[in-house]
């Protein structure tokens, strides 16, 4: 009787103002709010996120046959690969290291065995792109497409059975070389804005008379798409005679070209800055196929956007956080081992607080990327495809190492910005873009997507309240709506006394998981911020409505505090996981303060730039009524994590593991690894010179004069003479005769 009552007076004004304030949503818009699951981000929307859930989670490992392939044909293939080479004389893959990835399955890592792949985990997957990134990123790319965003995982998820049987042992083997062709010169980001077209006839194919479509298409950016056997092509699909369907529409829709039909140009290759991969654009005119060419047959006509949503919140997770792990492991390892042998005003590089901080900055964003790569992994593991999870490991990663990389060559110095074999993150350097712009450019990925996604996706009751406002059928959409509205109004008062009550207590009665002290800040922390989150988005739809999808600068704003909640949970899951070892403590220390810092001061930006400056204040003044809470990270932690990152110990080691490191003395790296070794081994002898120098008892800082006077060993003499050389070694760069 109630709820019949409170519908009726005040439900049905209720909805009726919803209708008209909430902006008509385009079918592909719908299909990118059905497509994928709702993940740990759904717990961080919540105001009080399970963390019992978060840590239950199993953390994914490698199996025998896994490591064995990481061990044996990962590794030999970084052995073929000479990044130098390739890019600045070859401007491709050697054809023995094309033969080499079709033989040994490279492009078959995700697809089932029972079809002749490898059937590997998400996690080896991403480990073993990781491992190839940190050798070349031209490598890298050309197996990790195939396995990401292509026809095989299309085929996999929506093939029909004959498509599978066909096509499936034919990838693996790399007997078809497959290429996904979606971007055009109008359709980017938004891909909806398709300009290729299908029109659905008859016409005579292979002798018969088939029916089937003619497709009009040009696109570019498509990786392996000059050399592809096999177009996975993207259109949209019209029926003008309504031969299937009364629909003349039929939307968005995937198919199988093979590149041999006539009518398709191919072949012509873009140039990407600091890669050689194969990219390039292609294009089709009048070509026609069978109508059972279109993935999935005819039932999935017109469901290719819903499928490109799946299949990216997938691809997105792994392919381009594991290339930036590589890339970010590398610039660690080699930048460390520099700033040990390296030396400036007799002191080696790492000594400088200076250096040290860099160092510590970029050991604490690795270990935070690394563990949230890997929690990933886990939900994929079971099945999840976290869509919003996965652009803010997009967005996040790809922008970490871009920084990470950075701060290495600002470490190098000239060093580094001399391009030539000897330097090892040039080349890497000049590719940072490509995964930057790559499947939704980071400014949209982080300005629309990760907050705006999220907040209809993960949100508790947005997405029931936006359900009813469109369903057909009024009554049950009133009925539906008051029940998500009203428990959507209580969830905003039970937020906002949370948010309330945690500013005034700093958040010290919140309920966390029974671990030390330290760690317990974070999870205190984090929880605190998630209601604060939940509160402010709430407060930040209501009072802009439609308005605030225009907002970019409020979503961005929105969006870094979801990331960094989530960046946060993946280390604390991570710490948790690798037994909470004393010796990862200073990076769990240092990525959780540098994160709550800037949640809040990133608030202070929402508050201090809110559209109705008045109701900025009221939230400031809820979230932060004692004023600032959390301080950035302490110097402490990063001189600690910069002392690990300079030292060649088994914490080094087993926190820069996902690298590739060469056997061979000549390489780069493996000439920093043995000049970083011969550097600590010097280095006593080298204090017991200067305390020589120190007592008078030797007037220079000769080594030979140290040996002279017994000082030094000749064992030692032969020490430091080994430090030296391979310090000249690693500190050299290229020239060229032009």
């Amino acid at each position: 009787m109630f709820l019949r009552l409170r519908q009726k007076l005040i439900t049905r004004f209720i909805f009726k103002l919803y209708k008209k304030m909430m902006p008509p949503l385009s079918k592909t818009e719908k299909e990118v709010l059905e497509s994928g699951t709702v993940w740990w981000e759904g717990e961080l929307f919540s105001g009080q996120p399970n963390w019992n859930k978060l840590l239950a989670l199993a953390w994914p490992k490698l199996t025998i046959e896994e490591t064995g392939f990481l061990d044996g044909p990962v590794n030999e293939l970084c052995r073929m690969l000479d990044d130098w080479k390739i890019n600045y004389e070859v401007h491709d893959l050697p054809p023995e290291v094309w033969k080499f990835i079709k033989e040994k399955n490279f492009w078959g890592v995700i697809i089932p065995k029972e079809y002749g792949g490898l059937g590997f985990s998400h996690y080896a997957h991403s480990q073993i792109i990781a491992k190839i990134a940190s050798r070349s990123l031209t490598a890298s790319i050309t197996v990790m497409v195939p396995n990401s965003l292509g026809p095989a995982e299309l085929l996999i998820n929506y093939g029909s059975a004959e498509q599978k049987n066909h096509y499936l042992p034919k990838l693996a083997k790399g007997e078809e070389i497959p290429c996904f062709a979606l971007t055009e010169t109008e359709a980017g980001s938004d891909a909806s804005s398709l300009k290729s077209f299908g029109i659905i006839c008859r016409q005579e194919f292979n002798g018969k008379e088939t029916l089937g479509i003619k497709l009009n298409w040009s696109k570019r950016y498509i990786t392996l798409g000059p050399v592809a056997t096999l177009i996975g092509l993207a259109f949209k699909l019209f029926d003008p005679e309504n031969i299937l369907t009364n629909k003349k529409d039929l939307g968005i829709t995937f198919a199988l070209v093979p590149t041999n039909l006539s009518g398709i140009t191919i072949g012509r290759r873009h140039i990407v800055t600091g890669t050689s991969f194969q990219t390039g654009p292609n294009s089709g005119k009048d070509v026609f196929i069978p109508l059972d060419y279109v993935i999935g047959g005819k039932d999935r006509i017109g469901q290719g956007w819903k499928m490109l949503m799946e299949c990216l919140s997938v691809g997105r997770a792994i392919s381009l956080p594991a290339t930036s792990i590589g890339m970010m492991n590398l610039a660690c390892r080699a930048a460390g081992a520099y700033a040990r042998t390296r030396r400036q005003f007799k002191l080696p590089l790492g000594k400088f607080e200076g250096i040290a901080e860099v160092l510590g900055q970029m050991g604490g964003n690795l270990y935070a990327a690394d563990a949230a790569r890997t929690l990933v992994a886990s939900a994929l593991e079971e099945g999840a495809k976290p869509s919003v999870i996965s652009a803010i490991l997009k967005y996040n990663l790809t922008e970490m190492a871009r920084k990470t990389v950075n701060q290495a060559l600002d470490i190098f110095g000239g060093k580094g910005v001399v391009l030539g074999p000897k330097n090892i993150l040039g080349l890497v350097y000049q590719s940072i873009p490509k995964g930057i712009t790559v499947e939704g450019a980071n400014i949209l990925t982080r300005s629309l997507i990760i907050f705006g996604q999220g907040m209809i996706r993960a949100h508790p009751y947005i997405k029931e309240e936006m359900k009813a406002i469109v369903n057909p059928e009024q009554s049950r959409g009133l009925k539906d709506f008051d029940k998500a509205f009203f428990a959507h109004l209580g969830f905003v008062v039970k937020n906002a006394v949370r948010t309330l009550f945690y500013g005034l207590t700093n958040g010290r009665f919140i309920k966390a998981p029974a671990v030390s002290r330290p760690e317990k800040r974070y999870y205190r922390g984090i929880s605190r911020l998630s209601a604060v989150f939940a509160f402010v988005s709430d407060v930040s739809a209501f009072i802009l409505r439609g308005n605030l999808k225009k907002m970019e600068s409020l979503t961005g704003r929105l969006a870094d505090i979801l990331s960094e909640m989530y960046l946060v949970s993946a280390a604390l899951k991570r710490f948790s996981n690798d037994g909470r070892k004393k010796e990862d403590l200073p990076f769990l220390l240092f990525y959780g303060d540098s994160a709550l810092y800037k949640i809040q001061e990133t608030l202070y930006g929402i508050f201090g730039n809110f559209p109705v400056p008045f109701v900025g204040w009221l939230l400031k003044t809820a979230v932060f009524p004692l004023g600032r809470n959390f301080a950035p990270a302490s110097d402490k932690m990063k001189f600690k994590i910069a002392e690990i990152l300079t030292g060649s110990s088994w914490q080094r080691d087993r926190l820069l593991s996902d690298i590739y490191i060469p056997s061979d003395s000549e390489e780069p790296l493996k000439q920093l690894e043995t000049a970083l070794a011969a550097a600590e081994a010097a280095e006593p002898i080298e204090k017991r010179i200067r305390e020589a120098q120190k007592n008078k008892v030797l007037k220079s800082d000769d080594i030979k004069e140290a040996r002279a006077i017994r000082i030094i060993s000749k064992g030692e003499l032969k020490i430091l003479e080994k430090a030296d050389e391979l310090r000249k070694t690693v500190v050299e760069v290229d020239d060229f005769k032009f």
